[in-house]
């Protein structure tokens, strides 16, 4: 599997398109803002899109959702416990000033140790809850995509509705750090890391 990292929206959110080296089957994974420059990636890369997948319900996630999957015509997947974010993104985005519209509903509801086909590859869900309740990671052999519970020398936000300390923390640590220690982490801001980085490195796990 290879991937294109998008950063969009005022918050430099990560977009990742994922796909199959054999088949360009791609995963539009985290669309957060600035539809028209995924979808122009998209198509300079000559990718074939077949899902939309949210590591997670916040808005800075979902909102090119709609934009993705009008133009598309695909599926949205997101876990159950975030889809009511989804109903709010026009008014949380809001709180801090940026427009942005709701999203359309979801397709398919995604579960931890889901597999989800992409061409001859597959990624696996693993629920990480902590920065919000239905937060998940994206696994699939040496590439972890992190949404926002691991950064580069980070973790993800508590101080939001439906964050907790304890339970990002026991997330990252029973979840993620469990994987090999060449494990490249893309998260949702920021730059890339590995999880053995991020055992010996990050301030707030070690």
């Amino acid at each position: 599997m290879n991937y294109i990292k998008i950063p969009v929206g005022c918050l430099e959110t990560n977009c990742y398109l994922a796909y199959s080296e054999h088949t360009q089957e791609c995963a539009v994974i985290d669309p957060g803002a600035d539809g028209n420059k995924i979808i122009d990636k998209i198509e300079r890369h000559s990718l074939n899109p077949v899902m939309i997948i949210n590591t997670h319900g916040h808005f800075d996630h979902v909102g090119a959702n709609k934009d993705i999957k009008e133009k598309f015509r695909i599926p949205l997947l997101i876990h159950p416990f975030d889809v009511p974010m989804l109903e709010m993104v026009k008014q949380a985005a809001a709180l801090y000033g940026i427009e942005a519209e709701d999203s359309p509903s979801p397709d398919k509801l995604i579960h931890d140790g889901d597999s989800i086909k992409l061409g001859k590859d597959s990624l696996t869900v693993i629920h990480s809850p902590g920065h919000s309740p239905g937060s998940i990671s994206l696994h699939q052999d040496s590439i972890l995509f992190s949404g926002d519970t691991l950064f580069c020398r980070g973790v993800g936000r508590t101080d939001v509705p439906g964050g907790s300390w304890e339970t990002l923390k026991n997330s990252i640590k029973t979840r993620l750090l469990t994987l090999p220690e060449n494990t490249l982490v893309l998260p949702g801001h920021g730059p890339k890391t590995t999880i053995g980085q991020e055992r010996k490195l990050n301030p707030f796990i070690v």
